[in-house]
């Protein structure tokens, strides 16, 4: 049997993307045949696709469903490896088809067993190991949310996605009257509304009256801990913290940050004044925003040093 050398496994695994002991395997088998051991990893396709699912996927996109009419979004992060793989068309599909049908399911979970969109004979689960081969690349669908406004309710969900599905934003925002969610101002305001969403990643609450009472007072008592305090009295100390607080709370909250487009006035000024043209009330109920990759460790590895170390246990 031929010497199978780690050079001769990286040589290919950079012509299939198939797994380390995948390429290791078929050139046994093939008595190290690169081109035998092409075909004999071309008849194992799922068992490759598998064999990636260790990777690391930080890569990808953060994509976006609005079905017509506004009445129901998706915000979906697909992840994959490399940002090559990212700008693939059949990548983008993909993600583009999973957003639109995460719009029926709860959960990651649900959304693999469902049948794809596009062949129903497969699972969502199964269309993306076959994706997995052709682009030889790990591929994990990470998380989506999807709003749907109840029968009944009127308003709109729209979206905003920045820098090629780096970063994206979903928002709901809900009237008293279908008329006025069909109004033009009512539909320029949600998608400035995400937009504004996207350009702060501080914000997490619509407003002061969402923050959580234990995010308060987790911040009360870091204000009132500080070194700086330490030498005041009470009464004193109390008036500042409740104005450091004030503050603080606010650069959480979409309403009190200045207007993008308009830094004289406030997201909730712009609000009023969206109110005040459509006749009635109107509510930005919540938003969700993603940015791709964020809390996924990455890592860093020599692949040659990677290729010797699995060879060094065979």
């Amino acid at each position: 049997m031929a010497e199978i050398s780690a050079k001769l496994v990286q040589e290919l695994r950079q012509k299939t993307g198939a797994g380390m002991m995948d390429c290791k395997k078929a050139l046994k088998e093939t008595d190290g045949d690169v081109e035998q051991a092409i075909d004999w990893l071309r008849k194992k396709n799922l068992v490759s696709a598998g064999k990636k699912s260790d990777r690391i996927a930080a890569e990808g996109i953060v994509d976006t469903y609005i079905q017509p009419g506004g009445q129901v979004g998706v915000l979906i992060e697909v992840n994959c490896q490399t940002d090559f793989v990212a700008r693939n068309e059949a990548f983008k599909s993909l993600v583009k088809n999973l957003a639109k049908q995460a719009a029926t399911a709860d959960t990651v979970e649900a959304l693999l067993t469902q049948p794809y969109i596009e062949d129903e004979s497969l699972t969502v689960e199964d269309f993306i190991k076959q994706v997995i081969v052709n682009l030889g690349e790990n591929i994990q669908v990470r998380r989506f949310v999807n709003y749907s406004l109840t029968e009944g309710t009127p308003g709109v969900v729209d979206s905003y996605i920045h820098t090629g599905g780096r970063v994206g934003v979903l928002v709901e925002l809900k009237s008293k009257s279908e008329s006025a969610a069909g109004n033009e101002e009512f539909q320029t305001l949600a998608r400035n509304a995400a937009m504004q969403v996207a350009a702060c990643p501080n914000v997490e609450y619509v407003g002061v009256d969402q923050i959580p009472v234990e995010v308060v007072q987790k911040e009360k008592d870091i204000e009132m801990g500080r070194d700086d305090l330490a030498n005041k009295p009470d009464n004193i100390k109390e008036k500042i913290v409740q104005g450091r607080i004030e503050k603080r709370l606010k650069e959480l909250t979409l309403l009190d940050q200045p207007y993008i487009r308009d830094q004289s006035i406030s997201v909730e000024d712009l609000v009023k004044q969206v109110k005040a043209k459509v006749g009635e009330d109107i509510q930005v109920s919540r938003f969700v925003r993603y940015v791709l990759g964020e809390g996924i460790e990455k890592q860093e590895s020599n692949f040659a040093e990677e290729v010797a170390a699995q060879m060094g246990g065979k």
